[in-house]
């Protein structure tokens, strides 16, 4: 007679709900955001589309698909791949369920409050920190309840060894925290208006010490933790360097937070803090190219798999733009360079070439891998489909950010060029004139990127509708997870 299959025990499962939920959430915040960021290319394109209506501005919706791109799609891609891995690499269930799902819905909150003040002009006009006091303090009690679930399962984890992808989500959360409480300290004046506990320049070295890292924490530190974990797993094969991997946390983790100042050259900082920002700037690049290698040679001898698994060629070119981003970074952070770039539309290509192939391709790879094992699957939907975004998603980013590489360019160019009187060559509105067939440009390739998400939406609706949630036992017997 067959044995009846043991009970599952609430205990003896991962809590996976929780990242389900925020894994859904980051494919829908995604297209929002995506959407915004189309409808703002249009409005430089085209300022008519503005409407008059003040809430549809170019100036109120920036800040909002920022926000929305950064800290909802990157965000809750964040929450959903940190908790997904902290219970896999230390076979232990989640520490505080309920917790986490109050960071669940405390974060979607934030993200409504965001969508709802920031178009309304209710903003404290700091880059990637608009958001007015008591979202602020929303925002950091979910962190810390994120942290609580974070550090309490790694504290109860069944596996000795911390496996470095948390080492990465750790430093992440833990330096978001700091950035976010010391940039945000505000005098607040009335509910929706505060005024900077700083003054001047000192406010601006806040504030891009905090800008600065929130691209070095929450978008970079944060996302390789994702690499460390998922391309090994979609590979099937160790990180190719173990030891390189914490060579890696240590020196990025130590580097970046002394970056910040290139942000602000031929300002009014003092000139020796903007040559110590350009010295770590120029270190930068070493520990994050060390990283990049550690992840591509992950596929020695598995190159072949590349041909047939469209979301390692998600990953992999993650790494691609993972390199070519921190060596631009690295670049523009020299102050001949920076006197070049600076205010130019190079700045935005830029951020785009991190953004949308950094981290907008790790973070649809992972999704890709976790989201069908959330519903009992080991695949997606759609093959073809997650073929055809990568392929989409590629095309938008070249498009998107050559066209702005070549206007920046010219645009610095033109506006640093005197006749023999001293005199300028050309005036502002010539540049302006200059620029508007590469908006064109960059609008094209934003729709291309939004498409891919919108395949990306389509085949993850699909997946869920033919799959189920199965719990997903712990192990009894201790794996390599």
């Amino acid at each position: 007679m067959a044995k009846s299959a043991a009970p599952v025990v609430a205990g003896s499962v991962y809590e996976d709900g929780v990242v389900r939920a925020f894994a859904l959430a980051a494919v829908l915040w995604g297209v929002v955001g995506m959407l915004v960021g189309v409808i703002i290319a249009a409005q430089l394109t085209w300022p008519e589309l503005n409407l008059g209506i003040p809430w549809l501005s170019y100036g109120r919706l920036r800040p909002l698909h920022t926000n929305a791109v950064i800290f909802a799609f990157g965000g809750c891609s964040l929450f959903a791949t940190a908790y997904h891995v902290v219970q896999r690499t230390g076979q232990t269930r989640l520490f505080a369920p309920t917790l986490a799902w109050f960071t669940f819905w405390g974060w979607q909150l934030v993200i409504l409050s965001a969508a709802i003040t920031l178009p309304l002009g209710i903003t404290q006009g700091k880059e990637y920190a608009e958001l007015e006091w008591p979202i602020d303090i929303l925002i950091t009690i979910v962190w810390v309840s994120y942290a609580i679930v974070f550090f309490g399962t790694v504290g109860t984890r069944k596996v000795k060894h911390i496996y470095v992808a948390n080492w990465f989500f750790g430093a992440f959360i833990i330096a978001v925290a700091l950035l976010h409480v010391v940039n945000s300290a505000a005098l607040p004046v009335s509910m929706t208006k505060s005024y900077s506990a700083y003054a001047g320049v000192q406010d601006a070295m806040v504030q891009w010490w905090y800008g600065h890292n929130a691209v070095g924490f929450f978008l970079t530190a944060g996302f390789l933790g994702m690499m460390y974990y998922y391309i090994p797993k979609q590979a099937g094969r160790p990180v190719y360097s173990y030891r390189l991997s914490i060579v890696h946390f240590w020196a990025l983790i130590f580097t970046y937070m002394w970056a910040g100042p290139h942000h602000l050259h031929y300002t009014a900082l003092p000139d020796w803090a903007q040559s110590v920002g350009m010295v770590f700037s120029l270190v930068l690049l070493a520990p994050s190219w060390g990283g990049m290698i550690n992840g591509i040679m992950t596929l020695s001898g598995a190159w072949h798999k590349l041909r047939d698994d469209p979301i390692l060629k998600f990953l992999i070119v993650y790494l691609s733009f993972y390199g070519m981003s921190t060596f631009e970074g690295t670049m523009m952070s020299i102050k001949t360079v920076n006197a070049l770039s600076h205010y130019t539309d190079w700045t935005i290509g830029h951020v785009h070439s991190g953004a949308l192939g950094w981290v907008g391709l790790i973070s649809m790879g992972s999704l890709y891998h976790l989201i069908p094992r959330m519903y009992g699957r080991t695949e997606m939907f759609s093959k073809r489909a997650i073929e055809l975004h990568f392929w989409i998603a590629t095309l938008g980013i070249v498009l998107y950010i050559a066209a702005m590489w070549i206007a920046g360019v010219m645009q610095g160019l033109m506006w640093r060029a005197v006749n023999p009187d001293g005199s300028l060559v050309y005036t502002f509105v010539e540049s302006v004139k200059a620029t508007y067939p590469f908006y064109i440009v960059r609008l094209v390739g934003g729709l291309f990127y939004l498409s891919g998400m919108l395949v990306m939406a389509w085949n993850v609706v699909k997946t869920v509708q033919i799959g189920r949630p199965v719990p997903t036992r712990i192990p009894t017997v201790l794996a390599h997870a």
